[in-house]
């Protein structure tokens, strides 16, 4: 035998995700590519001296997983020990952050700023047993009356400070909001420490940037956790100036450039896929090309670890915060609005119509941030007179989220092979809390992966970390089931997708979104050698068990980057 392979597999349930979803039991690597799949026989040929063969013992060997939506660096920067964790179950009300916080200001230094991340009041006592007790900077202040505290909640969309920060920052009752943001006051015109959307630029711009040493230290953190959860790709929505107001820079232009070096360095042991951000929220089109223009070609060494994809847009802001553009009224009133520049509903649209047009023109994949319908709907109509005026064969432009996708919005971007990338572990959170905000059955069809699926558009899976841990057996098991965190209660049975379909979101149509589904997604002879090994059998197990079954193995490019598997 001229080549041997250098790893075989034996003894397991291989599911290749092919176009059949086909499970074999045996599987060879040799110099980084899959080079049979398939039982025994198939692969015996292939070992030599110097083969590695794992008896995977009825272990579940999948593609490596591809988280297509998360923050490496802001992940990074948003976990223990760079952040505190206010996230559920770390934290359960209002009294267990603020002794976080008592805790952390006996570690730091005087005057240092605390941040902490993951605060949801879905899950904090008083304001569950309340809906109208919002976190407060009086929450914050007898605890840390000379420190400034800035605590992000876990969907990046709010930002909750104390009494020092506010006075530092500069903020009190004569302070506007910038276009597209809130500064939370109370009965008396007083700030109450809550900013939302736009506003939270506020606070970043007071805030020191991250110096290089903390933005590697946080990827390098986030490839450690991605590697033993058996993520092997994952895309970066969103790098560039747009982002240098946003985690005190951390989806700035200066990450893209750390994240070039760890490539350099061969530290980069995901696969990573990024989208441009050229402006932020409340831009206009005319800045969105400008800057878009000035940030020229911004090409990698090798495209297969590091690729730029496309371009990121704010069209809307979220569901909890009233901030997303729906048809119908929130409970208690308002729709939302598009975030983009404009006094109007016309000049708001012809905005993110013009952006989407210069993009699309210029060549570039779009992904854009939509969540309510009206938004969404707004985008695809958008997304189709782009391709009807400069038409081209794989553009791959794809709503980013989509929660409340209507058919109209399905119809059109199944028609035009465009996509959508929805978050089933942000579903598994907010279930309970958002019937709060859009009643019983919005809340119920929000993140609808059975119509889309049906209706032809090519769905894909991120976490959108740190706005949920990037734990993808959680996400497979929120689609299968579509249970709630809080309460387990069902949320849309309808939705439900089965196993294979859910699967595939995570592998071959994420690997779609990255125009790389012709060389990573599946386990099939030619692919590079990116692999997930869960303990025990996948295709068996009930979905309630899923998130609890260990990464056992992760393989990157044919090179091992965690094992806890005893060959």
């Amino acid at each position: 035998m001229d080549t041997y392979a250098d790893l075989v597999f034996l003894g397991g349930r291989v599911v290749t995700v092919d176009a059949g979803f086909s499970v074999a039991s045996a599987l060879a690597v040799t110099g980084g590519i899959i080079t049979a799949v398939g039982g025994q026989d198939d692969v015996a040929p292939l070992v030599g001296p110097g083969t590695r063969v794992v008896d995977l013992r009825g272990a579940t060997l999948l593609p490596g997983i591809n988280d297509s939506h998360l923050h490496g660096c802001a992940f990074g920067m948003a976990t223990p020990p760079l952040s505190l964790d206010l996230g559920h179950p770390a934290v359960s009300s209002l009294a267990d952050v603020a002794e976080a916080v008592r805790e952390a200001v006996g570690r730091v230094p005087d005057g240092q700023w605390i941040t902490g991340h993951g605060w949801d009041t879905g899950y904090l006592d008083e304001c569950v047993s309340d809906p109208s007790r919002l976190p407060s900077r009086r929450d914050l202040d007898a605890v840390s009356p000379d420190h400034p505290v800035v605590l992000y909640s876990f969907s990046g969309h709010a930002t909750w400070v104390n009494s020092t920060a506010l006075e530092l920052i500069g903020i009190d009752r004569h302070t506007v909001a910038p276009p597209g943001g809130a500064i939370v006051a109370d009965e008396a015109g007083e700030p109450t420490g809550l900013l939302h959307e736009g506003a939270q630029s506020l606070v970043q711009n007071a805030l020191p940037p991250l110096s290089r040493q903390e933005r590697t230290d946080a990827i390098r953190s986030t490839l450690a956790t991605l590697a033993r959860l058996g993520v092997t790709s994952y895309t970066e929505p969103g790098l560039g100036p747009g982002g240098d107001g946003i985690m005190r820079g951390a989806l700035g232009a200066e990450t893209l450039e750390i994240y070039r070096r760890l490539l350099a360095d061969g530290e980069l042991t995901a696969r990573l896929g990024v989208l441009l951000l050229p402006t932020g929220m409340a831009s206009t089109a005319e800045e969105f090309a400008r800057t878009l223009t000035a940030l020229g070609e911004s090409g990698a060494s090798d495209p297969r670890r590091l690729a730029i994809h496309g371009v990121k847009i704010f069209a809307d802001g979220i569901v909890p915060n009233k901030t997303a553009w729906m048809h119908e009224p929130y409970v208690g009133g308002g729709c939302g609005s598009l975030c983009v520049g404009g006094a109007t509903d016309a000049e708001r649209i012809a905005e993110i119509d013009a952006m989407i047009r210069h993009a699309h023109a210029a060549g570039h994949q779009l992904g854009v941030h939509v969540t309510g319908d009206r938004a969404i709907d707004t985008v695809a109509d958008a997304f189709a007179a782009a391709m009807a005026e400069h038409p081209r064969p794989d553009a791959r432009h794809y709503v980013i989220h989509g929660d409340f996708l209507t058919e109209h919005s399905m119809k059109l971007l199944a028609a035009h092979g465009f996509g959508v990338n929805m978050n089933p572990t942000i579903k598994w959170t907010v279930a309970d809390m958002e019937e709060e905000f859009v009643g019983a059955g919005r809340a119920a069809y929000a993140w609808p992966y059975r119509d889309a699926i049906d209706a032809g558009v090519r769905v894909a899976s991120g976490s959108d970390a740190p706005v949920t841990y990037p734990d993808w057996r959680q996400g497979v098991a929120t689609m299968m089931l579509r249970e709630s965190k809080a309460a387990g209660r069902v949320s849309g049975p309808e939705q439900r997708i089965g196993l294979a379909e859910a699967i595939r979101t995570y592998t071959i149509d994420a690997a779609w979104q990255d125009f790389a589904d012709d060389w990573k997604g599946s386990l099939e002879p030619g692919k590079v050698a990116d692999l997930c090994v869960l303990a025990g059998d996948l295709l068996t197990a009930d979905p309630h068990d899923i998130p609890e079954m260990p990464v056992v193995l992760t393989v990157v490019d044919g090179q091992v980057v965690h094992n806890t598997l005893r060959d």
